[in-house]
């Protein structure tokens, strides 16, 4: 399945195709080996993981609406030393690529102490930062929606992190290509666009909202304009530097459009949850469509939309 009109690069990092399932959707990736070969994908970034392991927060943690889901999983995970020490043991075993490793946390120290554990990880060829916080203390920096934090955040990071670290960003901020700036001012290496968006859903015969949290992480292919336009402002302003589209890509005709926007990769992420062949029938079809359209590599397309 592979074929070499697919290869895209994120930095330096050449991927065999754009497809990645997005962080949260696809687990370890090793829970698919029933489905398919998961080495067909560019790469895949495994759930998010904290310092400390999370019990997450109470259920019902999923709600379905038209045209997109909320979720408030609340970052449930068995912390970083577990991942690194199973998780990634099992990934290996079925999976010959590099990864894309995902962390959360909300202080400098805590993000440094996890990318420390994982710059030593061979699998590891991008560190994504989750740097959405929805609970941000009084007194505390909040890198999801403050360009100088995030610039400062990334700065001390990239001082003793080598590996590449990609930031996903917040998509409901004042401004996206400032913060994307901020990351490229920092020494960062990319950006994902976007993380979810803040949603609910309120039952009508119980008249009360749907999710214990209250609120949730809005996905799906509802998004996919918002996340687009975003894209786009981030390529304009910023050319090369590397874009991962994350936002309602449900196809391959979707793939085609993020990265017309000026994505170099796109994550799919609720479109796992409907339908576990999702990635592989995409990565399928995005081969026949380069064909329809006439596109001989799809690299090529990248920022296409802008010329």
């Amino acid at each position: 399945m592979r074929d070499n009109r697919l290869k895209t690069k994120l930095g330096s990092w050449e991927i065999d195709n754009p497809i990645i399932p997005a962080s949260g959707t696809f687990g370890y990736g090793y829970e698919h080996i029933n489905y398919y070969d998961i080495n067909i994908l560019g790469t895949f970034s495994t759930k998010g993981a904290t310092l400390e392991p999370r019990f997450g927060n109470k259920t019902p943690r999923i709600a379905e609406c038209n045209g997109c889901m909320i979720n408030a999983i609340g970052l449930q995970n068995p912390g970083i030393d577990h991942v690194i020490n199973h998780e990634f043991a099992n990934i290996k075993k079925v999976y010959h690529k590099k990864i894309i490793a995902n962390v959360y946390a909300n202080s400098l120290e805590d993000f440094l102490i996890c990318c420390k554990k994982l710059e030593h990880e061979e699998i590891v060829g991008i560190i994504e930062l989750n740097i959405s916080c929805p609970n941000v203390k009084k007194g505390e920096k909040n890198f999801s929606i403050n360009p100088s934090d995030l610039e400062w955040l990334i700065t001390n990071l990239k001082k003793e992190i080598k590996k590449p670290i990609f930031v996903k960003l917040a998509p409901m901020v004042s401004d996206i290509v400032a913060m994307a700036k901020a990351v490229k001012n920092g020494n960062g290496d990319g950006v994902v666009v976007s993380n979810t968006l803040n949603g609910m859903k309120i039952d009508i015969k119980t008249k009360k909202p749907l999710l214990a949290n209250k609120f949730g992480g809005v996905s799906g292919p509802g998004v996919k304009p918002i996340i687009m336009r975003q894209v786009y402002l981030i390529h304009q302003a910023l050319k090369d530097f590397p874009i991962i589209a994350s936002g309602g890509a449900m196809n391959a005709e979707d793939v085609i459009e993020f990265m017309l926007a000026g994505a170099s990769a796109v994550e799919i992420g609720t479109a796992n949850l409907i339908n576990p062949y999702a990635c592989k029938e995409i990565i399928e079809d995005l081969q026949k469509l380069m064909d329809k359209l006439g596109i001989k590599q799809i690299s090529d397309i990248i920022g296409g939309a802008h010329d």
